[in-house]
C-alpha cells in the first residue's frame, strides 16, 4: 500500500499552519491572472515622505540678506581690476598711469569700491534679531532684509565674530516677527535627515534636504574655534548664513562653507553647530562682541612619541610650550612642559580642542585645569583673562651665533646624537626673550643623518629642557638620556627655543640608532 501526503500537509507538519497560509498566498501575488500590482514601499522609521510641513512651518523665519559694502582701493593693481570693465574708454590708461605715479609720490587719496552681495539669515527672536555669517555683512554700509512674503526691511549690524564667521543683525522696524530656535546638534547621528533653507544665487526661499554626513570636521587654522557639521543637503553661494534644521524644526547649524572645485554644490557643505552659534550670538547681543578666554600660553599637540617619553599610555592632551610673562597662566601656576589633560572636567584631545575650550571660557572666571607635570597628575585653578595677541616666531639666523665659544674651547660635542653645542650666554638670552638665569645649550653644528638631524633640529636652535629638566650642560642631557633608557623608554622629550618661540620635540635614543 502506497502512503501519500499532500504538499500542504507536508509543509504544515514541518513548519506549522502559518507556513501553509504563506504558501497559499504566494501564487496569488505572482499569478498573472490576478493582475499586476504597483510596488509600494513603506517608509522606514524617521524618513518622512515629505518635508512640506516642516518647511512651511519654519520658512517665515528665514530671510534673504542683501548687503551693500565698501572697500578701499589703494593700489594700481586694484584700480586696474576695478576699471577693467571700462577698458577701451579714451584716457583710461593715462588716468591709471597718473594714479600709479601719485601712489609712488604718496599723493593719492584712498578710493572706495562699492560691492553688493546676497546671503541668508534667520530670525531668532520676535523683536527681529537675525543670525547670519560675518562674511555676508563684512564692511557693510547698508543691510536689507527680505522676508518670505516679499516684504523688505532695513537692518542694522549688532556685532560680529570673525573667528567663527558669525554675525548678528537686527530689523530696525519694531514688531513681532516669526522666529525659530536653536536645537542641539549633538542629538544628530550620522545619517539623520537635515533640511537647509536660504537664498542660493539669489533664489530666495530655496529648500534642500540631505543627511548629516559627518560631525567634528576641522577646516584649518582660519576656524580655530569651530568643529563643523558636514551635510550633503545642497548649499551654494547665497546660502551663507542660512539655517540647517532637524526634523523637529530646530536650527542645528548655520551654513557657512562649501567644498567645491566648480563653485557649486557637490554635496559637501559645512555648518557651524547650533551650540556654538547660540553661545556666540548671545554674547554678541549682550556685549556687541565675543570676549574669549586667554591663558597666555603656547601649546602644541602631544604626539605619541612625546607621550612615550613621559611614560604615558595615551597621547590625548596638549603640551604647554611656553608661558607668557604676567599672563593668567603664569599667575595661576602653569609652567612650560605641563600637559593639559582636561579643562573643567572636559577632556582635551589635542592643541586644537584645548584652544577651542579655552576660547569659550568667560574672561575673568576661575577654571580648573587637570595637568600632568613630571609624570604626576595635579589640578590647578586659573583665572583666565581676555584673549590678547599671540607672539610670532622669529628665528635667529646662524650668522648671529657667537663662535667665540669654540675658539675658547667651550664647545661640547655629543657623537651619539651627532651634535655640537656652545653655552647660552646673556646676550643670546636677551635676544631670545629668555630669563637671565635660563639654562640652555645652543646648537652650533649638526651631523647629517644623526639623531639631532633626524629630529629636525638645526644650527641656531637652543635646547632648553630634556624630560622636564633644564639643560645647563651636556652632562645634564646625558643623565636625562640614561634615566630614560633605565625606564625602558626609546624617546626623550626636549624643549627647543627657535627665535622667541619654544616648541617640544623628541629625540630617538633607541639602541639601534
Amino acid at each position: 500500500m502506497k502512503l501519500g501526503i499532500s504538499r500542504q500537509a507536508l509543509v504544515a507538519a514541518l513548519f506549522g499552519a502559518a507556513a501553509v497560509g504563506a504558501l497559499s498566498i504566494a501564487p496569488q501575488i505572482l499569478s498573472p491572472e490576478a493582475g499586476a500590482q504597483p510596488i509600494a514601499i513603506q517608509a522606514p522609521p524617521g524618513a518622512p515622505m515629505s518635508f512640506a510641513d516642516l518647511i512651511e512651518r519654519v520658512e517665515p523665519a528665514v530671510v534673504s540678506v542683501n548687503v551693500v559694502s565698501e572697500r578701499k582701493v589703494n593700489d594700481t593693481a586694484d584700480m586696474q581690476q576695478f576699471f577693467e570693465q571700462f577698458r577701451g574708454l579714451p584716457g583710461l590708461d593715462e588716468f591709471l598711469e597718473q594714479r600709479r605715479q601719485q601712489e609712488e609720490d604718496g599723493d593719492a587719496e584712498p578710493e572706495t569700491q562699492e560691492a553688493r552681495s546676497l546671503g541668508s539669515g534667520f530670525i531668532i527672536s520676535q523683536d527681529g534679531y537675525i543670525v547670519t555669517n560675518n562674511h555676508v555683512v563684512e564692511d557693510a554700509v547698508q543691510i536689507e532684509i527680505v522676508t518670505k512674503d516679499g516684504k523688505t526691511y532695513d537692518a542694522e549690524l549688532v556685532g560680529t565674530d570673525p573667528d567663527t564667521d558669525l554675525a548678528v543683525i537686527r530689523i530696525k522696524d519694531k514688531g513681532k516677527y516669526p522666529y525659530v530656535r536653536f536645537g542641539n546638534s549633538h542629538n544628530l547621528r550620522k545619517g539623520d535627515w537635515v533640511v537647509a533653507l536660504g537664498n542660493p544665487f539669489g533664489f530666495s526661499g530655496t529648500a534642500t534636504a540631505g543627511i548629516l554626513s559627518a560631525d567634528g570636521r576641522e577646516l584649518g587654522n582660519e576656524s580655530p574655534y569651530t568643529d563643523f557639521l558636514q551635510i550633503d543637503a545642497a548649499i551654494n553661494r547665497g546660502n551663507s548664513g542660512g539655517p540647517t534644521f532637524d526634523l523637529q524644526g530646530n536650527v542645528v547649524g548655520v551654513n557657512t562653507q562649501i567644498l567645491s572645485p566648480t563653485g557649486g554644490s557637490v554635496g559637501i557643505g559645512f555648518a557651524i553647530p547650533a551650540e556654538l552659534a547660540q553661545e556666540v550670538t548671545q554674547a554678541i547681543i549682550k556685549n556687541g562682541h565675543v570676549s574669549r578666554g586667554w591663558l597666555g600660553v603656547q601649546i602644541q599637540d602631544l604626539t605619541e612619541d612625546m607621550a612615550e617619553a613621559q611614560g604615558m599610555e595615551g597621547n590625548d592632551g596638549a603640551i604647554i610650550a611656553d608661558v607668557t610673562e604676567e599672563s593668567p597662566a603664569q599667575k595661576g601656576g602653569l609652567q612650560r612642559g605641563d600637559i593639559i589633560l582636561s579643562v573643567n572636567g572636559q577632556k582635551v584631545n589635542d592643541a586644537t580642542s584645548t584652544t577651542r575650550i579655552v576660547g569659550r571660557l568667560i574672561a575673568n572666571t576661575s577654571n580648573k585645569f587637570d595637568i600632568m607635570r613630571g609624570g604626576k597628575r595635579q589640578t590647578i585653578n586659573v583665572v583666565v583673562g581676555e584673549r590678547g595677541d599671540s607672539l610670532t616666531a622669529q628665528r635667529i639666523p646662524a650668522s648671529a651665533l657667537s663662535k667665540d665659544g669654540a675658539e675658547n674651547g667651550d664647545e661640547s660635542s655629543m657623537d651619539s646624537l651627532g651634535v655640537t653645542f656652545i653655552p647660552l650666554d646673556d646676550e643670546m638670552r636677551e635676544r631670545l626673550g629668555l630669563d637671565k638665569d635660563e639654562a640652555g645649550l645652543v646648537i652650533s653644528e649638526v651631523v647629517k643623518g644623526g639623531v639631532i638631524d633626524e629630529a629636525g633640529l638645526q644650527r641656531g636652535m637652543v635646547l632648553l629642557e630634556a624630560n622636564n629638566e633644564p639643560v645647563s650642560s651636556v652632562d645634564v642631557l646625558n643623565k636625562a638620556i640614561d634615566a630614560a633608557k633605565k625606564a625602558n623608554r626609546t624617546k626623550v622629550l626636549i624643549a627647543v627655543r627657535v627665535g622667541q618661540i619654544t616648541a617640544y620635540r623628541t629625540i630617538d635614543i633607541s639602541e639601534d640608532k
